[in-house]
């Protein structure tokens, strides 16, 4: 997550305005195209042409010539209590590069504010061409289809699975107890709150595009980058129940109150390997001139002396502990100290008492040796016991 966040922000998107697109789908859909990877990659394709076709037209309407988008779209396919939700996060630069044959340098225009019917044409728009393209395949009924096909082959073990945790229930035994409970509901649900500005929900198509981080913000916009890649589980909100069901805590409450839900351990098992995308799956994908292809890429995306410089721009903005040194090389990706350093702002290779840099001499492997080290300097040569897994008592979780 800090890694790919650090690389993205270094070597791939250039300081331009960079706004959030999310959408989400019907839960039908939803299992469809995390069942079958082909139909991923082509709602993907259509979402994808569907934004930048539109920054792409604003931009001729604002008389850029040959205008031409970019855009990385990652593919999440988790949920806030670990259910299947596929759904797309995409980073798209907010406006467009002119690329006219014989200009020195593409040249980037930024698009004209966003407005909410804009956004509700767009939800609109992918609605019907994303039902169009599935009715097409046969995946999705038409208006006047028989719905139910008695021909249909039995779901397999993985597609039974996909289809429960969508819905929210157990796969194996859906005849044993609620394999999810949910912990801390002390309210009544409430209705659902207004999506807000810039936001819209089109029959289950919700689309989202708020969040936009201006040029020049590029810690804004590697934490943006880190949210976008981050993991499905967090760990620090997992735990175990004395009665051995999984607990896991929710980062937001719902509007019912519920702060975590618990699972039987084969229905965590099951979320789990539900949350698995099919093997040589992209989840991360570059279009437009951010594509590897794009004839204008290598002139658009940063280069050297473009890390060094906002590098130097952060180090003078910000404290000396928060900024992290330029890469030696575009192919090197950031350390484990550059990671720390970035995300905590913590520089463990800075010395406490001198204030000199440390420098890694020597690797020691031998056990031998390292307890040797350990002895003459005091410290414990052995390592330490493991704690045992949490128990729900020791979470702070609204009971």
């Amino acid at each position: 997550m800090a890694d790919s966040a650090a690389h993205l922000v270094d070597d791939v998107l250039p300081d331009v305005p960079i706004r959030q697109w999310v959408i989400s789908f019907p839960y039908r859909i939803r299992f469809l195209l995390a069942y079958d990877p082909k139909l991923c990659r082509g709602v993907r394709r259509i979402f994808v042409r569907c934004v930048q076709g539109f920054l792409e037209r604003r931009a001729r309407e604002q008389g850029v010539a040959s205008p031409r988008a970019g855009a990385l779209v990652f593919v999440q396919r988790f949920g806030s209590a670990l259910n299947l939700n596929l759904h797309f996060h995409g980073l798209f630069l907010d406006g467009a590069y002119s690329c006219v044959p014989g200009q020195l340098a593409p040249r980037f225009h930024a698009a004209a504010p966003l407005e909410d019917e804009h956004v509700a044409e767009l939800a609109a728009a992918l609605r019907r061409r994303v039902t169009r393209y599935l009715q097409r395949l046969g995946r999705l009924p038409r208006e006047n289809d028989v719905e139910h096909d008695d021909t249909a082959p039995e779901p397999d073990l993985f597609e039974r699975i996909c289809a429960a945790s969508v819905q929210g229930h157990g796969a194996l035994f859906p005849e044993s107890p609620p394999p999810m409970a949910r912990i801390g509901r002390s309210r009544a649900a409430q209705a659902p709150a207004l999506k807000g500005s810039l936001c819209c929900d089109d029959e289950g198509f919700s689309l989202h595009a708020q969040v936009c981080v201006p040029a020049g913000q590029r810690e804004r916009l590697e934490h943006l980058c880190r949210y976008v890649a981050r993991p499905a589980i967090a760990t620090g909100r997992l735990a175990l129940a004395a009665d051995g069901r999984v607990i896991y805590g929710l980062r937001r409450h719902w509007r019912d109150g519920t702060s975590a839900v618990s699972f039987d351990p084969l229905t965590f098992i099951e979320r789990l390997a539900a949350l698995v995308p099919r093997p040589r799956a992209h989840q991360q994908t570059y279009h437009g001139v951010l594509a590897p292809a794009a004839a204008y890429r290598d002139l658009i995306v940063p280069g050297p002396m473009d890390r060094s410089a906002a590098s130097n721009a952060s180090s003078s903005a910000a404290s000396p502990s928060c900024a992290a040194p330029p890469s030696e090389s575009s192919a090197q990706r950031a350390t484990w100290a550059e990671l720390l350093k970035r995300v905590f702002a913590l520089d463990v290779l800075e010395c406490p008492h001198c204030g000199g840099r440390r420098k890694l001499i020597a690797l020691i492997s031998d056990g031998v040796v390292v307890r040797k080290i350990l002895d003459h300097l005091g410290l414990p040569t052995e390592p330490p016991r493991l704690a045992p897994a949490r128990v729900r008592e020791q979470l702070a979780f609204d009971m």
